[in-house]
């Protein structure tokens, strides 16, 4: 029986482009479920769309001299056409600037108004009378309160790494103009979302979802409190009867998932059809996001869900993906951290990536993307063992069969053996893919692969071509090459759309593969005598000499970074030398991040309880600013472990992780292969 499900992607921020890091988390993942569960015939509705509301868009398209619309619809066209390339296959990719976003926003603040679940405060905000508004923190600077440097910005001093709020600073003044901000009253609503709290916890403890998704969001859970969802701007959702105040980006994003269904229900000419999906409780919702989106999707837009009037569905799954790097490092286009994606797409193909990706997927912990495992992904395992199957049997085909089919005749035991193992591989492939392990999906494509390989080599057809009398046992290997091979295009198509329809075209097959059913060509042998169509090259081999010039210019773009001038840079003094027999006391261990959590009433502070293999601490450490808790879970960090415990903001710190720094830049060690509790020499 055919179910209903309404698919996700994180709604990306229209102030840039996209990069393959941001594919590997949200993107790539919900697009292969969308496409399995096509196959398995049911009823899919996949969306996503562009962010585009928020102070960040504001500010870059003022120093871009472009008006927020005209900022917004530039990334927006450059990521769509980006999604375009990669073969996603959204049902309808969305904006949050089409006109019904607006009052499907307004509707659900008044739903939550109406229920008791706005609050309004008056505070303090600055203002510039020159400019004729209020103005956000990032478009403040001024004068530390702590160090005095005089180009802080309005929420942390780059020299001294103070966190404060903007009201601190002193002589403050605006980052656009320069001119001068004074405190004015300014009315906000906030969320109450601790009424919330016990509604919350027992829906998410009947989930059964990844062990760091269900933790992470708990522990938002425990401290949930109020939080402001109005900002003073003219760009936004507007706020009924309150003018001159838009919708925090944050309130309305959530929202473009519902307004988006709307917009393609409008398109289809069927305008209640978003209903199908959004308010029948037996579909099943599934958001796909990065880690750090978690609290957003698994704690606030469920809760505003919770205080509508209408029966809005929950997510019933919300498979967060961990971080993808970039050769060991965060994707940066700042430090030229990056791939140009325009050059990649002339040389590589959409499926190379998707694959590449796919295989190395950041499902459990952060994973990279590197030159050379990408070459070795389409070399030793597309090329190699896809390519180089598909490619033999169909010419060998060719050459014994007429481009036909050959009739099958009767199986020897490693013929049904070989049949056995296929379907084992067919059956964990489907049910990786609907438990969100696309990484173990792509691994059995590959074995499936391999397995053909091993069957035809084994049976060695070109011997039993030279024999007539082997004729029916030869008809009967290629049968069974080509059904492996029908099975590879079936278990391909969710990853490798492309090079999927291609090899089922070369089988004779009409129509498109993603359209069809998997259990009917799971299960359905193809006809005998079926007409082969001329066997294509797949895939190509990825020279050693194209990825040693993707690695040197990656390593140009660093240099180039880093060459540029630190005239105006500031370094700590070196302190007093020490011996070496006042350093060997320091015990300096790996340890391991279980938990992270930002510390109350502090910006700069975060809780994290570390393993260090043989006990666990509570460390107390003051980099906030510069890592989201989200994204430490499970990273190996360097401890002073002898140091004598101290107790910051209410809470015994046992022991200190160390960190290099350098004015705004913070920089945790990377540890890689050593396990928590080993000596740090």
């Amino acid at each position: 029986m055919s179910q209903r499900i309404l698919i996700t992607s994180a709604l990306p921020y229209a102030n840039g482009p996209l990069h393959f890091g941001h594919i590997a988390g949200a993107y790539l993942p919900g697009d292969c479920y969308a496409r399995f569960q096509r196959l398995m015939g049911n009823d899919v509705l996949y969306l996503c769309g562009s962010d585009e509301h928020g102070v960040a868009i504001t500010l870059s398209a003022e120093m871009a001299k472009r008006t927020p619309k005209e900022h917004v619809d530039l990334f927006h066209s450059i990521n769509e056409a980006f999604f375009k390339q990669l073969e996603f296959s959204f049902d309808h990719y969305s904006r949050t600037t089409w006109p019904g976003h607006v009052p499907t926003t307004q509707e659900f603040f008044l739903d939550l108004q109406k229920k008791g679940f706005i609050e309004e405060r008056t505070e303090n905000h600055l203002y510039s009378e020159s400019e004729n508004r209020f103005l956000a923190d990032r478009y403040v600077v001024g004068t530390c309160p702590k160090c005095g440097y005089e180009e802080a910005r309005g929420d942390e001093c780059q020299r001294c790494a103070a966190s404060y709020e903007a009201t601190d600073l002193k002589n403050p003044r605006s980052k656009l103009t320069g001119s001068p901000l004074v405190l004015r009253p300014s009315k906000h609503l906030y969320l109450r979302f601790d009424r919330f709290k016990e509604q919350l916890t027992d829906w998410i403890r009947q989930k059964n979802w990844k062990e760091n998704v269900v933790n992470f969001a708990m522990r938002y859970i425990d401290d949930l409190k109020p939080r402001a969802i109005t900002r003073d701007s003219t760009w936004g959702v507007p706020v009924p009867g309150y003018p001159d105040k838009v919708f925090y980006v944050w309130f309305d994003a959530p929202i473009g998932y519902v307004s988006a269904a709307k917009e393609w229900a409008q398109k289809n000419h069927q305008p209640d059809r978003w209903k199908d999906y959004w308010l029948d409780p037996k579909t099943k919702l599934v958001h796909f996001i990065g880690k750090d989106n978690i609290p957003f999707h698994a704690v606030f837009f469920p809760a505003m869900l919770m205080g509508q009037d209408l029966p809005y569905k929950l997510p019933d799954e919300v498979p967060a993906n961990e971080f993808y790097l970039l050769e060991g490092r965060q994707f940066s286009k700042s430090e030229g951290w990056t791939i140009d994606l325009e050059t990649f797409f002339t040389r590589y193909t959409a499926d190379q990536i998707r694959y590449a990706i796919a295989a190395n997927a950041p499902e459990t912990s952060d994973s990279e993307f590197s030159w050379k495992d990408f070459q070795n992904r389409c070399n030793a395992e597309l090329l190699g063992k896809l390519g180089n199957f598909v490619n033999r049997v169909l010419v060998f085909t060719a050459q014994q069969a007429n481009s036909h089919i050959p009739a099958r005749h009767e199986l020897q035991e490693v013929d049904q053996q070989f049949l056995h193992q296929m379907k084992l591989l067919v059956d964990s492939a489907e049910q990786s893919y609907a438990h969100f392990k696309l990484r173990k999906a792509s691994q059995t494509l590959m074995e499936l692969a391999q397995l053909g390989n091993v069957y035809f080599d084994a049976k060695k057809p070109w011997q039993l071509a030279k024999n007539p009398a082997h004729r029916h046992e030869l008809e009967t290997v290629l049968s069974l090459c080509i059904e492996c091979i029908k099975n590879l295009a079936l278990v391909a198509s969710p990853i490798i759309p492309a090079s999927a329809q291609k090899i089922w075209k070369m089988l004779g097959c009409s129509g498109e593969l993603a359209k069809g059913s998997w259990q009917k060509i799971a299960h359905e042998t193809l006809p005998a005598n079926q007409k082969l169509n001329p066997p294509e090259i797949l895939f190509r081999k990825v020279e050693d000499a194209e990825i040693e010039e993707q690695i040197a210019l990656l390593g140009k773009k660093m240099a180039k970074t880093q060459e540029k001038p630190m005239s105006t840079a500031t370094y700590e003094p070196l302190k007093s030398t020490i011996t070496y027999e006042q350093f060997q006391p320091l015990d300096l261990r790996v340890g391991q991040v279980l938990e992270a959590v930002k510390v109350p009433k502090s910006k700069k502070l975060l809780k994290l309880l570390i393993d260090l293999g043989f006990e666990k601490r509570t460390v107390v450490s003051g980099i906030a600013l510069s890592y989201e808790p989200e994204q430490l879970i499970g990273r190996k960090v360097v401890l002073i472990a002898n140091l004598a415990p101290a107790t910051i903001m209410g809470i015994e710190s046992q022991g200190m992780i160390l960190a290099a720094g350098h004015e705004n830049l913070l920089e945790l060690p990377q540890i890689q292969n050593l396990p928590p509790g080993s000596v740090v020499a």
